[in-house]
């Protein structure tokens, strides 16, 4: 006997709201986030307290600007010091890590701390900035991975290996070398922070150093604050094989926004520059023997009576436009170092002036889809993995 001609439909509009629940339980992609990797603040917050809701008149960053600029989440810097290394260098660390989690308590309504991708996305879902501690100098860690662990408990989630100073453990691009790159402790610094699902920061290190952590990290690697050398021969920057090594790596290149990192001609005023000064910041080093505030204070004002040449901030897209070349689209990202930097670019004088790089991105035929990758979204792949290699490791394990 045949079935009536109303069944089929019938059955099918029965089916109809399982399909479509069906389709509702797959999320739409999240809306992409612009992520900065490097920005001094902390220590200027440190030394000139001030309110971070109102945009201000001197620095390059606050919270109020960084909403005009458009930017979703920051790192703070936790930089100690050359000044530090073996001698009180974790406590420092802790200082002003601490500090960092002080800048956000003060203000809920604005911003909130972050600890992981997920972190990141909820913040900017709810409106807020997300703000994320990087500790810049492995010297911070007194040599030891206890206390590693009890940074990244802290909050820490990216550290930069070196400073301007070879550490006990790896040399640095503003030393002399001392380990020949990673010394043994080194690799299990870099291999302890994998299975953390930290963050391992190359930025500072010598080239042999940098080799030497891709070899050994089993998640990508970042450059915080790292231009390209090919544009400014800044042994800080990349150069282009380096470039490819982190591409193949899986690792994501930061631009910096610093002049000297940015052009050769004033990489060369700058070196000019130290020469010329040598005596007088000798000088400063006698008077100010404990290189503080009133230090810091005196150097800025002598640099700022011998400034650099100009620098557009289209220099910034040089770089990144490069290193996409190089190392592809993937790999190229945005680090500041707002507040940590003496001078900045024409037309980038501080947080709110990011949009100025999508302009210029755009201008120059990049698609939206590559414009949020370079502004936020390359990064947080690359975050997003090494979280995912730290869970692997760990197997249930917490961090």
């Amino acid at each position: 006997m045949r079935k009536p001609a109303l069944v089929l439909p019938l059955l099918l509009l029965l089916a109809a709201p399982t399909f479509a629940a069906r389709r509702a339980k797959t999320p739409p992609p999240p809306p992409p986030v612009t992520v900065d990797t490097h920005a001094d603040t902390p220590s200027e917050f440190m030394q000139h307290p001030f309110d971070l809701a109102t945009a201000q008149t001197r620095g390059h960053f606050d919270y109020a600007r960084m909403k005009t600029g458009g930017l979703d989440a920051e790192f703070f810097a936790a930089y100690v010091p050359a000044k530090y290394a073996n001698k009180g260098a974790a406590a420092y660390c802790m200082k002003i890590m601490e500090t960092i989690h002080e800048m956000v308590d003060g203000y809920p309504q604005l911003a909130r701390f972050a600890g992981s991708t997920a972190d990141i996305r909820n913040a900017h879902r709810d409106g807020k900035r997300a703000i994320l501690i990087g500790i810049e100098g492995g010297h911070a860690i007194e040599d030891s991975l206890e206390l590693l662990r009890a940074f990244y408990r802290f909050g820490a989630r990216y550290m930069t290996l070196t400073h301007t100073n070879t550490n006990n453990w790896a040399d640095s691009s503003g030393d002399d070398p001392k380990h020949n790159g990673l010394a043994p402790f080194g690799k299990q610094v870099v291999q302890e922070m994998n299975r953390l699902g930290m963050l391992v920061d190359i930025s500072h290190v010598s080239d042999k150093t940098f080799y030497d952590v891709v070899a050994t990290s089993k998640a990508p690697v970042i450059a915080s604050h790292s231009s390209a050398r090919a544009l400014a021969h800044h042994p800080r920057n990349m150069d282009d094989d380096m470039l490819r090594a982190l591409a193949k790596n899986g690792g994501v290149a930061q631009v910096n926004f610093y002049p000297v990192f940015l052009s050769d001609e004033a990489w060369k005023a700058s070196k000019a520059r130290d020469e010329k000064l040598k005596a007088q910041i000798a000088e400063l080093k006698a008077k100010y023997p404990d290189e503080g505030a009133d230090f810091e204070a005196a150097v800025r004002k002598l640099m700022e009576a011998n400034p650099l040449p100009k620098v557009p901030y289209t220099a910034i897209v040089d770089h990144i436009d490069h290193i996409a070349k190089v190392a592809g689209i993937d790999h190229v990202g945005i680090g500041s170092d707002f507040d940590g930097i003496g001078a900045v670019p024409e037309g980038m004088e501080d947080v709110s002036h990011l949009p100025a790089i999508r302009t210029e991105l755009k201008r120059r035929g990049y698609s939206d889809a590559d414009v949020r990758k370079v502004m936020g979204e390359n990064f947080m792949r690359v975050f997003a993995e090494v979280e995912r290699v730290g869970r692997e490791m760990r197997g249930n394990a917490a961090p």
